[in-house]
């Protein structure tokens, strides 16, 4: 059985046991009620209001990409669901630009019932290629203040599964087309200290491939310094400096009591020495987060739960500690959004009776002390410190779920202010002169046993098209990366070495890509990476640093036919990697075709040459054996209208083409274009699907990213 297919069972049963649970539980838990009125989390008159909005479905809620605004949302204007007219998609008043939706019909609803079949579809299948992301809409808040630029170097310290991760790529890539991905200058390493987590990263960071882009598998509260190449010393000799971030987003573990409209288990299960253990994690991530932020650089702190224990006090505790920090006032950003300010006063219970009696750390002790019972795990920073107001919590932000039918959040920007020995401390960021760590020390990953569940299924595409990386990253003996000139066996429809033209022009970085073997040839695989990624490379001791990903995957040794005696394997560009080479591609060896071409490149895996109508046709049969990449310029056809250009990459055999996408890919296309799935999917054992059973296993795994 493939890895996709018990992944898919997997989420299947999951499914089945939320919904059994949900229809059981008893939506009530007095504990929650006592403790969170005895914090004052809202005003009395208000809180009928809100409880009663925690027990209310939560709404679908998506993003679309921000380089992929073309994506047309469907209206569903006329669906009526059990004798009700449901409002349409409509779009979240405070996102920027328009691009993220709320729908107001339950995740359940949206998968089972036939009104809303083409819609589901549309998500489904748009999610998996990466045109839209469906999130939760108060998810989306922490990128959205952290302000991303392309020149950022940024850090996601707790990034699985990803949602928010995708978000801070966009930023980066804010100049992309919507053929082209640009190369920035900037970093994100998306972190997890989760090895298994860090494969959904992975496969959530494929849909939108980057050059700027780095995944690791470290715990978060200790992660180690790394260090990138500085400028030379006095002789000229190589030296490093540590790298610092302007940007660090901290979404931390937390007891997740504002998704209870979601995670209706909550209800059940919930009791507040939940937050109290996480505290000190969360204090010491941000702290952390604070030794690796540069000055003038923001952090944005953020959780989903309600508990002032998970929030202000580890912002309280971690300003008290870090004076060159401040919280920054954001209340005219994003002015749509409604929201409440920060507590100052609040009360932890400091035992499962739900006793909140205590109003400061020193009366719980002194109570303790007097039932001779000294030792406990809270903390003073439980509690608020006594002088709270020069904090100025109240700049952090809380979301409430009757506010604007979300869940439940929390959200802080900190600033770290200019140090007045700044240049002492870049001194202190140079190193000794750096030498080329030991072979043993480079980054080390396994054998292809330990994959990602999320594979794809058949054998068609896992011939032609991977999503992420080829395998998770842990001790072993074979480096994540190396340098290596790119092959020359890159065909003609593909990049050149160094190509110029009207598409950007420039030389190719060759000297960026990169491959995952310990020798530096050429393998199977190449990935292309930008200059920070190749120097946190290049300048790391990989004993303490699990690297999973490095630069995106741009070519792949085409496995299929017979070589040549004599002649080396040719290299074929992979779909998610077309993006970030097409500025390097010669516009004269791109191939020209309308959207028959395109019908006949869906609808068949191996279409014949002949089957396609002249010009096309002539045009492919006097291009050489190999990777080639075809451009559909807009046009209408027979009621078709396509509104932009759309770039694929073929490979081309003796006498029959192949589309060199992805089934899923290759689906959402399909329903874009004409309306259907024209492509042929079939089962591993030859049969064809109903459509019913591959959006039912796209969704579930797609569910795992939520």
């Amino acid at each position: 059985m493939t890895r996709t297919k018990k992944a898919a069972r997997k989420f299947r049963r999951k499914e089945v046991d939320d919904e059994y649970r949900s229809e059981a539980i008893n939506m009530d838990n007095e504990r929650f009620k006592a403790y969170y009125k005895a914090q004052n989390i809202v005003p009395e008159e208000e809180w009928d209001t809100f409880y009663d909005s925690l027990k209310q479905h939560l709404p679908t809620t998506f993003r679309v990409t921000g380089s992929r605004q073309d994506v047309h949302v469907p209206a569903l204007s006329d669906v009526i669901f059990e004798d009700q007219k449901i409002p349409p998609p409509v779009q979240i008043q405070w996102y920027p630009d328009g691009l993220a939706w709320h729908f107001n019909v339950p995740k359940k609803v949206l998968r089972k019932s036939p009104e809303f079949k083409k819609f589901h579809s549309f998500l489904v299948f748009e999610t998996e290629v990466g045109n839209v992301s469906r999130q939760e809409a108060v998810s989306m808040l922490p990128p959205l203040f952290l302000e991303v630029e392309p020149h950022h170097m940024v850090m996601d310290m707790c990034a699985a599964p990803g949602s928010k991760t995708a978000q801070l790529l966009e930023a980066l890539h804010a100049q992309d087309s919507v053929t082209a991905t640009s190369i920035p200058s900037g970093l994100l390493i998306a972190n997890d200290s989760d090895q298994k987590r860090t494969h959904l990263l992975i496969h959530q960071s494929a849909r939108l491939p980057s050059p700027a882009m780095m995944v690791t598998n470290l715990d978060a509260s200790i992660y180690p310094s790394m260090k990138v190449a500085g400028p030379p010393g006095p002789s000229g000799e190589k030296r490093t400096r540590q790298l610092l971030f302007d940007r660090i987003l901290c979404d931390v573990p937390c007891s997740g009591d504002g998704t209870i409209r979601k995670n209706m288990e909550i209800w059940k299960r919930w009791q507040p020495m939940d937050g109290n253990g996480l505290h000190s994690l969360q204090v010491r991530i941000l702290q952390r987060a604070m030794k690796l932020l540069k000055p003038n650089g923001r952090i944005v702190y953020s959780t989903c739960s309600l508990n002032p224990v998970e929030n202000e006090a580890v912002l309280a505790t971690a300003l008290k500690n870090n004076p060159d920090f401040s919280l920054v006032d954001v209340s005219d950003k994003l002015p749509e959004l409604k929201r409440r300010p920060g507590l100052k006063s609040w009360r932890p219970s400091v035992d499962r009776s739900m006793d909140t009696g205590y109003a400061t750390y020193e009366e719980f002790m002194a109570a303790q002390d007097a039932k001779g019972n000294p030792k406990t795990k809270l903390t003073d920073g439980h509690w608020p410190p006594a002088d709270v107001d020069h904090y100025n919590l109240h700049r952090s932000m809380r979301i409430y779920p009757h506010l604007q039918d979300t869940g439940g959040f929390f959200v802080a920007v900190l600033e770290k202010r200019p140090s007045s020995d700044e240049p002492i401390s870049r001194k202190r960021e140079l190193s000794v002169p750096s030498e080329e760590p030991p072979e043993a020390k480079k980054p080390k990953l396994k054998d292809h046993e330990d994959l990602p569940e999320i594979v794809p299924s058949t054998v068609e595409d896992s011939d032609y098209v991977t999503n992420g990386v080829d395998a998770a990253i842990e001790d072993s003996s074979v480096p994540v990366a190396s340098a290596v000139e790119t092959p020359e066996t890159v065909t003609e429809g593909s990049v050149k070495e160094k190509p110029k033209g009207e598409k950007g022009g420039g030389d190719f970085p060759s000297s960026n890509v990169l491959v995952r073997n310990p020798t530096g040839e050429a393998v199977r695989s190449l990935y292309i990476a930008n200059d920070v990624v190749r120097s946190v490379v290049e300048n790391n001791d990989y004993t303490r640093i699990r690297l999973s990903a490095a630069g995106t995957k741009v070519f792949s040794k085409q496995e299929g036919g017979k070589a040549s005696a004599g002649t080396e394997p040719q290299f074929r560009v992979l779909s998610e990697g077309l993006p970030v080479i097409l500025p390097f591609v010669d516009p004269a060896t791109i191939i020209k075709a309308d959207l028959s071409a395109l019908k006949v490149l869906l609808q068949s895996y191996y279409p014949l040459v002949d089957s396609f109508s002249e010009p096309f046709k002539t045009t492919v049969e006097t291009r050489p054996i190999g990777s080639h990449i075809v451009a559909f310029p807009p046009q209408e056809s027979d009621g078709i209208s396509l509104a932009h250009e759309i770039i694929l990459p073929i490979w081309k055999s003796n006498v029959s083409l192949t589309l060199m996408m992805d089934k899923k890919a290759k689906s959402a296309l399909s329903l874009r274009l004409f309306g259907n799935d024209i492509t042929p999917n079939r089962t591993a054992n030859g049969k064809q699907p109903d459509e019913k059973q591959v959006i039912q296993e796209a969704d579930l795994l797609n569910t795992a990213n939520d």
